[in-house]
């Protein structure tokens, strides 16, 4: 007869077996409705993207429940919440206000108080007018309350381009494929820069902005026909470029025409395939402005846990990778420290053999 201690043993190793065989089954599950809901996200947001209307259009189009793409994602605590009943009185909460007009000696304490305590404040007496507030809040108003086929091309301009400049990757034909930026860092307009360049009676004598490149994957850019802006034309092909050598040449405004231009990230994924160009803008003319709305297109993974670096599908071993991985957070402290010229991506740079 079998040791009762041996049978013991054997039980439990068929019984840790078991459990082991049902938590992988678990694990796999789990997994699996992962996949499947990222699949399902994915296919909602294309779909919202196709129907080039933005949040607006949803609105517009009767929706009463807000659509599964716009929910607060899980972990925020509230997804999962019934809404709290209606509060039997209102709590009444008014944050700090700063008369402007008062002696500074009377100001300063009194915007420390409100910083300090509640973070926000009102400020009254400012100088600016009534009038200029509300033409600018109309104006934004005017554009989103655009009928939906006015609107839609602004929406649908980004992932175009995002499929483009992707598609066109590793000698177009395909290349990397029209998807593969968007999946690799979900490309989305991060900021938008509007531009105002006021006549000036010495225009040789001053600049519009000093020469830079753009800390985006790319940047799209609208302009007036007064003109201004320079890029800078490198006398050298190759590795990094030509480290502030060359011309600058005036880039002509084309009526109708968007300026697309390549900015740091995009040049470091593709692996110094496409090129970061210095550009500035001059100032023209003595008597008309000039203005200009620039979009910066960034991946939406900003994390310090989301590494970027050159695609796999673009290096061989004649064109291994030119940069280290490095994140959104990183990259944008070096771009702090170096400045806004190419020499903030050299810290990223991999020495060549």
């Amino acid at each position: 007869m079998l040791d009762p201690r041996i049978i013991d043993q054997m039980c439990g190793i068929k019984t840790e077996s078991t459990r082991t065989r049902h938590f992988a089954k678990k694990g796999v599950g789990r997994m699996a409705a992962a996949e499947e809901r990222d699949a399902a996200a994915a296919s909602s947001l294309a779909e919202f993207h196709a129907s080039r209307a933005g949040v607006r259009g949803l609105v517009e189009s009767g929706a009463t429940a807000v659509p599964p793409l716009f929910l607060l994602p899980p972990g925020c605590g509230r997804e999962r919440s019934p809404p709290p009943p209606p509060p039997q009185r209102a709590t009444a909460f008014a944050i700090p206000t700063v008369d402007l007009s008062l002696p500074r000696s009377a100001t300063v304490p009194l915007v420390r108080a409100a910083a300090t305590s509640c973070g926000f404040f009102h400020v009254t007496s400012h100088g600016v007018p009534p009038g200029t507030v509300a033409s600018a809040v109309a104006a934004v108003r005017a554009f989103h309350e655009q009928p939906a086929a006015s609107r839609s091309p602004c929406y649908s301009l980004a992932p175009e381009m995002a499929r483009l400049l992707s598609e066109a990757l590793g000698g177009g034909g395909g290349g990397v494929g029209a998807e593969r930026l968007e999946r690799e860092m979900q490309v989305e307009g991060w900021l938008m820069a509007c531009h105002y360049y006021p006549p000036c009676p010495e225009p040789e004598r001053v600049v519009g902005s000093l020469e830079h490149t753009d800390p985006s994957l790319f940047t799209v850019l609208a302009q007036d026909a007064v003109g201004g802006l320079q890029v800078r034309r490198e006398e050298e092909e190759g590795v990094g470029g030509g480290g502030g050598r060359g011309e600058w040449v005036d880039v002509a405004p084309v009526a109708g025409a968007l300026v697309v231009n390549v900015g740091d990230v995009l040049k470091m994924v593709s692996n110094e395939e496409y090129k970061s160009v210095e550009h500035r803008v001059v100032i023209k003319s003595s008597q008309d402005a000039r203005v200009s709305i620039a979009v910066f297109f960034n991946p939406a993974k900003r994390d310090a846990s989301d590494l970027f670096g050159p695609l796999p599908e673009l290096l061989t071993a004649e064109r291994p990778a030119r940069f280290r991985r490095f994140s959104v957070p990183e990259f944008m402290r070096s771009r702090r420290e170096s400045g806004h010229g190419k020499s903030s991506i050299d810290s990223f740079r991999i020495a060549a053999d």
